[in-house]
């Protein structure tokens, strides 16, 4: 059995490189799929729920062209609905809580989606009746068959905006009603709703597709419907996760280290948190200094 050795009591010191949010990427990818035109992102972290959503979307029939290491462009022009309805559909869905946010754009794109019980990390409580009332409340109509352990999503005649308070403010499921609510006819107000980070990204980067989001970095989000977004290109912001690590690893070593890209919008209470256990950091040109 392999192992590692560790040999502590070393200071550390330089440049580290965070890799783009996993969290947020997963919406970005799915947010592409809103529109009929191109998206280009940037910073993808290459992590298996990451590379299985590409792989899903692209066998959706969305065109896919890796530009480097970490920047993809997507062209949803259609959607594979063959695919869709296929074991192969099922099967690769299943293995990531991640397809969980493809329910929005493929419901607006199509008028229904049929997603299995999810599965990827188990740690707790990872109900998705945020995602499912709220969408309701949009007007979808929602099944869940038991036996076959699948949930059908319905909404033929497009959704309608309105007045929603989230039971909880769950990031995915705010994710998921946001996207829907973006191409719903009217307007929509969605109290009690995330405001992490991640949130904040997706809903700029749905704003520079045309959406009409208020409120961003709120609990309470005000959504003006319109007809059609626009391709875009995105920046994934660093890691919040990992930042926080870094931030951990030089305290405990007592080291000095540069966080390279991070700005404050990207951390939220991260570095207050922190400053209350007598760990110092200070933002410059190059990122967070620990």
């Amino acid at each position: 059995m392999s192992s590692f050795i560790i040999e502590g009591g070393f200071e550390l010191a330089g440049e580290v490189q965070p890799q783009g949010a996993k969290n947020e990427a997963l919406q970005i990818l799915c947010a592409a799929l809103l529109t009929h035109d191109k998206v280009t992102i940037k910073n993808i972290p290459q992590i298996k729920d990451v590379v299985v959503l590409i792989d899903l979307i692209q066998n959706l029939g969305v065109g896919v062209q890796k530009l480097d290491k970490n920047s993809y462009t997507f062209h949803a022009k259609e959607i594979n609905e063959t695919f869709l309805n296929s074991d192969e559909f099922f099967n690769l869905s299943s293995k990531i809580r991640g397809s969980v946010m493809l329910i929005a754009p493929l419901l607006l794109r199509l008028g229904y989606v049929c997603l299995p019980q999810l599965g990827g990390d188990k740690i707790g409580r990872r109900k998705i009746n945020v995602h499912i009332d709220g969408l309701q409340e949009l007007g979808a109509h929602i099944d869940y068959d038991r036996q076959s352990k699948r949930y059908y999503f319905k909404a033929q005649n497009g959704l309608l905006g309105t007045y929603i308070h989230l039971d909880e403010a769950s990031v995915t499921g705010t994710a998921n009603v946001l996207m829907a609510a973006v191409l719903a006819k009217g307007n929509t107000t969605i109290y009690n709703a995330a405001c992490e980070p991640y949130l904040q990204q997706l809903s700029h980067m749905l704003n520079s597709m045309g959406a009409k989001i208020k409120g961003i970095g709120s609990n309470l989000l005000e959504i003006e419907g319109v007809e059609r977004l626009e391709g875009c290109e995105h920046m994934i912001a660093p890691d919040m996760i990992e930042i926080g690590s870094w931030v951990g690893l030089a305290a405990m070593t007592r080291s000095a280290l540069t966080i390279k890209g991070v700005r404050p919008e990207h951390v939220g209470v991260l570095p207050k948190s922190f400053a209350a256990l007598g760990v110092q950091t200070h933002f410059t040109t190059q990122g967070l200094v620990v």
